[in-house]
C-alpha cells in the first residue's frame, strides 16, 4: 500500500498538521494537493486530517505510519478492520471503512483548473514579496513633524492576539524590529467572525503624507461592463495589500509601537492613505489588457465574466496564469467558479441584470428606528447606496432627512417613521435593473413636483419597457421658485446629466416622456430666459425627442417627485417670486463653474486710433480747437488732438469705454478715484475729467458692494523710519483661510516700504518657518537681494528659533508688531485689504478661481499710483511704466542710459520727500475725531452690510461687503431704520445706522445677467 503522507492522530476536533503542496506515492509520481478533509469520522472516536489529491480508484488511502500505529487485522469477507494493538484497545473501536463520510462542506478547486493549484497555496502566499515598480511610496510633506503616538490600553485577549501577530509576521518577514523616530499606535477591531484584527492607527502619518491621486474605479462603471455576461467566477486575493512592498527606504515611516517593542512594516498595510490607490494601480497594470473585456477589478475583488461557458473556462485560465506569473495568490475559501449569478460589491449580478444583495435586504428589515442623528445618517448612507433600485427614494427619504437638518434637536416624527417603514418595504420588493444596451433605444421618463424631481431610464424588453436606473432628488430652495415649465425641464436635464455616459452619443434618438405638453416645443421656443438658454445649449449635446404622454404613463417618474403629505402648508413657503435686479448679490457672469478667466466685470477691448479719430472729427469742440490753430498745451500727433501729449477723448461711448478700461477690467483693479485718475491721465484727457471719474467710481456697483468702508482710527501714529532705497525695509504677512483654489489656501504678501512694490505668492497652507524661508528665496531674494529689515506680525513662522537664527546669520533686523496691534505692520495690512478687495470684485461664486487672479492682481496693484509716493510701485522700482494696453500713439524716442539713471535717481529722491510728507499727513488726519455719517431719510436708497447676514458662499473674506440698494420705508428712532427687503430674504427688516450706507446715484448692474440668489 503506498505511503502518501504522514500525520498525527488526534482525539480533539482540531488536528495539528503541516500541509504539503504535493503528495508523493511510492511509484515516484507527484500529485498536487487540491483540498483538505478535516472531519472524516472513524467509528465513534477521534478525527484526522486527510489531504485530497488525484488518486484513481481509491476514496481513502491509509499510509504506513497510520497502519503501524493502529496495527489492524483485516477481515476481507466482512470488509472490516480489527484493531488488537494496545493503542487501539485504549483509543479505537471497529470502524467500517465504507461508512467514512464528510461531515462539513468542503471547498475544492474545480478539476479543470487543478493545474493552477499553486495559485491557491496558502504557504506560498506567506512569503515576503519582491520589490516591484509598484512599491508603496510614502512621501512626507517637507518640514512636517514626525508622528509619534501613544500606546493604547489593550485587553488580555488583545494582548495575546498582538503577541501572535508579531511572532507570525516576524517569521514571515512582513515586519522587522525598528529604531525609527516615528511611532504609530495599534488597536484591534472585531471581524464578523468574532476574531480580532490588528489595525495600526496611521492617522497622524496620513496627515503629513502626500496623497497618491491614482483613481479607484467607479462601481457603477464596473457593473456596466457586465452587460451580456452569463457566466461568472469570483476571485479574492490572499493577503491583498501584503502582496505589495513598502518602497525601500520608506519602511521607517510605517513604524508602530507595542508593549513588545517598536516594529516597522516591510509590506503595505491597511490604514496607509496611499494603500488603496497603490494597490489599484498595481492590479490594473498587471491585468490592463483583460480589463473590461472579461475581467473587472475593485482592489482585491476580481470578477471574471463571459458570454458562454466555453469561453469562460479560457478566461479563468488566463487570469489564473497571470496571477501565477506575478506571484499573486487567491484565497480558495472566498472564490466561486462558473456561477449563473454572483454577489459582487454589494449587488446580486445575473444575466437578467442587477438586484440588491439579499443579505443586506434582510439586514434592512431588522433595522430598528433611529434614536439620534448619527443613526439616521448611518441608515441614509446605507440606503442611498441602493437608491437606484428604489423608484421613489427622494419622496420617502425626505421626512427622514428633515430630522437631521440644521442645528435643531433630534426628533423622530410620524412622517419620518412612515418614510422609514416604507423604505424598508421597498427594499424587499425592488425590481431587477436591466443592464443598459447601447444597441437598444433609450426612453427617459421625467417628472417634477413642488419639492422634488424624478426620472426613470428604460429600454424595451419584448413588448414592455424595463427599468435600467432610477433617479430622484429634492429641489433646492431657489429651484422651488422655478416655474412649472422650468421644474419639468430641470428633471429632464438632471436625468441627462446623471446618465450622460449612456445617453450622450446614443446610437438611436432618445425618447423623453413628459406629462407637460409645453416641453414639446423646447427646441422651437423663441423666447428663453438666460437660465433656459444655458440649458438649451446643454441639450444640444444629445439627440432626443420630447413626447407628451398622459400622467398615467409616467407614473414611475411621477412617484419619484410627488410627496402628498407635504402638500398642505406649502403655498407660502414655495411661492414663486419675481425679484428685481437689486435683490441679487454681485456674483459671476454666466455659469458658476470656475474657469481661469471668469470675471464679474466685462472687459472692453482696447481703444483704437481710428475709433478716437472718428469721434474727434465729429466733435465740435475738437474741430474748433483745430480751426483756431494749435497752441500749447494742444498738439496734433498721428492725426489725433492731444492735450499735454494726452489724447483728447470726446463725449460719448469713447469716454465710457475709457472709464471701464481703466477701472473695471482685471488689470485696472476697481481701484478708487486717485488711482483711476492717474491711470487714465497717463494717456487720455478731456475737460472736467476728475468730475466724470469721481462720479463713475462713486456709482460703481461692484465697488459699493465689495469695498470695506474705512473709518479713521483713534490714537496718535508713530510711523516706522523711512527707508533710503528700494527693498531696504520690507514687510510680510499671510492671508489665510481662503477657499481651496488650484490646491492653494493661503497667500504670502511681501511689500517694499520704499517703492510699495508687492509680490503675492500662493501657498498650499500656512507654511512652516523653513518653507517661508524657501518662499523668500524663490520670490524675493532672487529679484531684490537681502533686505536690511523685515517687518512682520508675531506668527510662529517669524518667531521660531529657526527664523531668528536665519535672520541673525543673514544680518536682517527683525521688527515684530506689538501684541494685538497689527497696525505696526500697517503697510502689509493695507496691501492685504487691497488684494482682498480686488479678489472680491473678480472672484466667481464658488470663490475657487482666486489663484488664477493673483498675477493680474499683482500687476494691477503695482501699476496703481500710491497716495504716499505719488508714483506707481512699478515706476518707483524700475523707472518706467509697464504697457497696460496697446499705445494709441506710437513713440520712437529711446532715452539714453545716463538720462534714465538720472531720472530714476531723481524719482527716488522725490519718493523720500513724498514719503516723509505723507507720514505727516497721515499723522495729522489720524489724530482728528470721527465725523458723523451722511444723513439717511425715509425714501432714500441704502446698501446693507453683510457683516451679520448668513452667506452660502465658502469664504467671508471674499464675499461682498454690502448688498442692495434697498429703499428706507420708516425711521423708528434716530439710529434705527426699516428697509423694504424682498420676501426671499426672510429676515427682520429693521437695522442700526452703522449697518447702512447711502446709495443714491449707484448705477444698476446693467452689464451683467442676474446671478444666483444670495438667500
Amino acid at each position: 500500500m503506498p505511503t502518501l503522507w504522514d500525520y498525527n492522530t488526534m482525539t480533539s476536533r482540531t488536528p495539528v498538521w503541516c500541509k504539503p503542496s504535493m503528495a508523493a506515492p511510492q511509484d515516484g509520481s507527484r500529485k498536487p494537493v487540491v483540498g483538505t478533509h478535516q472531519n472524516v469520522d472513524k467509528g465513534t472516536h477521534g478525527r484526522d486530517s486527510f489531504f485530497v489529491t488525484e488518486v484513481p480508484h481509491f476514496p481513502v488511502i491509509l499510509g504506513i505510519p497510520w497502519l503501524t500505529l493502529h496495527d489492524p487485522s483485516i477481515s476481507w469477507s466482512n470488509r472490516e478492520l480489527q484493531f488488537a494493538s494496545k493503542y487501539c484497545q485504549n483509543h479505537c473501536l471497529v470502524a467500517k471503512v465504507c461508512h467514512a463520510t464528510d461531515t462539513e462542506p468542503i471547498i475544492t478547486l474545480p478539476k479543470k483548473y487543478s493545474e493552477y493549484w499553486d495559485v491557491f497555496n496558502e504557504k506560498e502566499a506567506e512569503r515576503l514579496p519582491p520589490h516591484r515598480p509598484y512599491d508603496c511610496a510614502i512621501d512626507l510633506v517637507e518640514g512636517a513633524p514626525i508622528p509619534r503616538g501613544h500606546l493604547y490600553s489593550l485587553t488580555e485577549p488583545e494582548q495575546e492576539a498582538l503577541r501572535e501577530f508579531i511572532e507570525s509576521n516576524l517569521r514571515k518577514g512582513f515586519i522587522r524590529p525598528s529604531q525609527s523616530p516615528a511611532a504609530s499606535p495599534v488597536m484591534f477591531v472585531k471581524k464578523k467572525s468574532g476574531d480580532l484584527r490588528l489595525v495600526v492607527d496611521y492617522r497622524a502619518l496620513n496627515n503629513i503624507t502626500k496623497r497618491n491621486s491614482y483613481p479607484l474605479p467607479l462601481i457603477s462603471d464596473l457593473l456596466d461592463r457586465l452587460r451580456g455576461a452569463k457566466v461568472y467566477t469570483k476571485l479574492d486575493l490572499r493577503g491583498a495589500y501584503n502582496l505589495v512592498r513598502i518602497r525601500e527606504g520608506d519602511e521607517w515611516k510605517t513604524a508602530f509601537q507595542t508593549k513588545f517593542g517598536l516594529f516597522e512594516s516591510r509590506v503595505m498595510n491597511y490604514g496607509l492613505c496611499g494603500a488603496p490607490a497603490t494597490f489599484q494601480h498595481f492590479v490594473n497594470d498587471i491585468f490592463q489588457d483583460y480589463l473590461d473585456r472579461f475581467l473587472i477589478i475593485y482592489l482585491d475583488d476580481f470578477l471574471v465574466f463571459s458570454r458562454s461557458q466555453s469561453e469562460h473556462e479560457n478566461h479563468v485560465r488566463m487570469v489564473l496564469q497571470r496571477l501565477r506569473d506575478h506571484g499573486l495568490y487567491a484565497k480558495l475559501e472566498k472564490c466561486a467558479f462558473d456561477l449563473q449569478e454572483v454577489d459582487f460589491l454589494g449587488y446580486r449580478v445575473s444575466p437578467l441584470g442587477l438586484s440588491m444583495d439579499p443579505a443586506k435586504v434582510s439586514a434592512v428589515l431588522e433595522w430598528r428606528a433611529p434614536t439620534n442623528k448619527k443613526e439616521v445618517q448611518r441608515f441614509l448612507g446605507f440606503a442611498n447606496y441602493y437608491r437606484k433600485f428604489i423608484p421613489d427614494f427622494a419622496r420617502w427619504s425626505d421626512p427622514i432627512t428633515s430630522c437631521i437638518r440644521g442645528k435643531q434637536p433630534f426628533r423622530w416624527t410620524d412622517q419620518a417613521e412612515k418614510g422609514f417603514q416604507q423604505l424598508k418595504k421597498l427594499f424587499t420588493s425592488q425590481p431587477i435593473l436591466q443592464h443598459p444596451d447601447p444597441e437598444t433605444p433609450f426612453v427617459v421618463q421625467a417628472d417634477a413636483s413642488d419639492v422634488a424631481i424624478g426620472a426613470v431610464l428604460l429600454q424595451s424588453v419584448g413588448d414592455h419597457l424595463h427599468p435600467c436606473a432610477f433617479y430622484s432628488r429634492q429641489l433646492t430652495a431657489p429651484e422651488r421658485n422655478y416655474t412649472i415649465w422650468e421644474k419639468e425641464l430641470l428633471a429632464i436635464k438632471a436625468a441627462f446629466e446623471t446618465w450622460r455616459h449612456w445617453l450622450e452619443g446614443a446610437k438611436f434618438p432618445i425618447e423623453v416622456h413628459t406629462d407637460h405638453r409645453n416641453l414639446e416645443h423646447l427646441r422651437t421656443a423663441r423666447k428663453l430666459n438666460q437660465r433656459q438658454q444655458r440649458w438649451a445649449l446643454f441639450f444640444e449635446r444629445f439627440n432626443f425627442q420630447i413626447h407628451y404622454v398622459t400622467p398615467a404613463q409616467t407614473k414611475q417618474a411621477d412617484a419619484l417627485s410627488r410627496k402628498p403629505e407635504y402638500a398642505a402648508g406649502r403655498k407660502e413657503t414655495f411661492e414663486s417670486q419675481l425679484l428685481q435686479p437689486e435683490n441679487f448679490a454681485t456674483l459671476t457672469v454666466g455659469n458658476t463653474k470656475s474657469t481661469p478667466i471668469e470675471s464679474t466685470s466685462p472687459t472692453p477691448g482696447p481703444l483704437c486710433a481710428q475709433e478716437i479719430r472718428a469721434s474727434q472729427q465729429a466733435d465740435a469742440w475738437a474741430q474748433d480747437q483745430l480751426r483756431q490753430g494749435l497752441r500749447f498745451p494742444f498738439s496734433l500727433k498721428d492725426g489725433l488732438l492731444c492735450y499735454r501729449n494726452h489724447v483728447y477723448i470726446p463725449p460719448g461711448p469713447g469716454r465710457e469705454k475709457t472709464l471701464r478700461l481703466c477701472h473695471d477690467c482685471k488689470p485696472a483693479g476697481h481701484f478708487g478715484l486717485f488711482k483711476t485718475m492717474h491711470l487714465i491721465l497717463r494717456d487720455f484727457w478731456w475737460p472736467k475729467i476728475r468730475k466724470d471719474v469721481e462720479k463713475y467710481v462713486n456709482t460703481c456697483p461692484v465697488c459699493q458692494r465689495s469695498k470695506t468702508r474705512r473709518e479713521k482710527p483713534s490714537g496718535l501714529l508713530h510711523p516706522l523710519p523711512t527707508p533710503s532705497h528700494p527693498w531696504e525695509i520690507i514687510s510680510a504677512d499671510f492671508i489665510t483661510d481662503l477657499p481651496p483654489s488650484c490646491g492653494f489656501t493661503t497667500i504670502l504678501v511681501v511689500v517694499d516700504l520704499f517703492t510699495k512694490l508687492a509680490h503675492f505668492i500662493p501657498c498650499d497652507g500656512l507654511p512652516t518657518a523653513k518653507e517661508t524661508a524657501d518662499l523668500f528665496l524663490q520670490h524675493v531674494f532672487r529679484l531684490h537681494g537681502l533686505p536690511k529689515s523685515l517687518v512682520t506680525d508675531r506668527g510662529s513662522q517669524f518667531t521660531s528659533r529657526f527664523w531668528k537664527a536665519l535672520q541673525k546669520l543673514l544680518g536682517i533686523d527683525s521688527r515684530l508688531s506689538s501684541a494685538h496691534h497689527p497696525q505696526t505692520d500697517g503697510q502689509t495690512e493695507r496691501t492685504n485689504a487691497t488684494l482682498e478687495q480686488y479678489l472680491r470684485c473678480y472672484v466667481n461664486y464658488q470663490q475657487d478661481n482666486w489663484a488664477f487672479l493673483l498675477s493680474l492682481s499683482e500687476f494691477a496693484y503695482n501699476n496703481g499710483v500710491q497716495a504716499s509716493t505719488k508714483e506707481t510701485p512699478f515706476f518707483a522700482n524700475y523707472g518706467f511704466h509697464p504697457r497696460f494696453f496697446p499705445p494709441v500713439i506710437e513713440t520712437s524716442e529711446v532715452p539714453a542710459a545716463e538720462d534714465w539713471l538720472q531720472e530714476l535717481t531723481a524719482v527716488q529722491q522725490l519718493l523720500l520727500q513724498q514719503l516723509d510728507q505723507a507720514k505727516e499727513d497721515y499723522k495729522r488726519h489720524a489724530d482728528k475725531h470721527r465725523q458723523p455719517g451722511p444723513e439717511i431719510k425715509v425714501g432714500d436708497r441704502v446698501l446693507l452690510s453683510t457683516r451679520f447676514l448668513p452667506s452660502h458662499r465658502p469664504c467671508r473674506k471674499l464675499d461682498a461687503r454690502f448688498i442692495g440698494p434697498y429703499p428706507v420705508v420708516a425711521q423708528l428712532n434716530p439710529v434705527t431704520f426699516k428697509l423694504q427687503l424682498p420676501r426671499s430674504m426672510r429676515i427682520h427688516p429693521v437695522f442700526h445706522r452703522s449697518l447702512l450706507l447711502p446709495a443714491d446715484g449707484v448705477r444698476p448692474d446693467t452689464d451683467r445677467p442676474p446671478p444666483p440668489l444670495l438667500f
